[in-house]
Parts: C-alpha cells; structure tokens; sequence
C-alpha cells in the first residue's frame, strides 16, 4: 500500500490550475521538511492537490505555513533526451494546519496528548496549542554500536 504522513513546512504559495477540459481543478506547492540526520539538507517535495482539496489548499495555506499532509507518492520519469529525470510527487489526499504559523485554531491539553515520545508543554497547557514539546524516549548506552554508521 502506498502511503504516507507527512509534517513539512510550504515554501511556495499554492499555484492553481485547471485541466484542458475545465472539468477539474489542481493546485500544488512545495514542502520541505528535515533531513535524515542533522547533517543532511533538507529535502524537498512537490504535494498535488485535486479538486474540492486543490480549492482548499489555495484558500487555506500559504509560504511559511506548517503542514501534514497524507497521501500518495508518485513517481514518474521525464525524458530530457540524453537522461531520464526522476521526478516524485505527494498526491495528496488530506491537509492539515499545523504549527505556530498555521491559521487553524487546535486545542489541545496536556494530559490527552502525552504519548511515548511527544509531550505537551506544561507551560502553556491552558493555552490552546498545536506545537508540542519533543522528549527523547531513551538514550542509548556508550558501548552500544551505532547503527547509523552500518551501510546499507
């Protein structure tokens, strides 16, 4: 099954368009999000919208916004004649506001949302809020071996 959840931050306004016949809408932006690990870019990724969604994300979301966004991935190969580009997008079929930025007012209080690894914050537990606060769950012994370092 191809699917995916994704938190990331829009770095284009949504860009509106509709198909030849004028029978549907599409809009899309870009996201970014954080890398792997610390050292890493970030990395990029085109979200399509459809439709009723398409009108949404243009009305509601803008540069700088802080997003979740489930959906699809899709890729597809462009020929550019000497090579073949890879080009992947996230067909998205739901958005969420999330974050400081965002525009969508979500409640939350702090004995509902503690889970394993995320927590609210107790400072602002009166306040509504959609940013938690990040614990680390567990921190590995010395002489454990790095994992990360092993190639794949």
């Amino acid at each position: 099954m191809n699917s995916i959840v994704l938190m990331a931050e829009v770095l284009t306004d949504p860009e509106l368009r509709r198909t030849p016949d004028n029978q549907s809408s599409i809009a899309s932006f870009l996201v970014q999000f954080a890398g792997g690990r610390a050292e890493e870019a970030p990395y990029r990724i085109k979200v399509v919208g459809w439709n009723n969604l398409a009108d949404e994300m243009v009305e509601k979301y803008h540069k700088g916004d802080q997003v979740v966004v489930e959906g699809r991935l899709r890729l597809d190969t462009v020929d550019r004649g000497t090579y073949k580009e890879k080009r992947t997008e996230l067909i998205a079929q739901r958005v969420h506001s999330f974050g400081a930025g965002s525009t969508a007012s979500i409640s939350t209080d702090a004995s509902a949302t503690t889970t394993r690894n995320v927590r609210a914050n107790p400072s602002s537990a009166s306040v509504p809020t959609a940013t938690p606060t990040y614990v680390p769950v567990a921190t590995p012994a010395s002489d454990a071996p790095d994992y990360d370092d092993i190639p794949f």
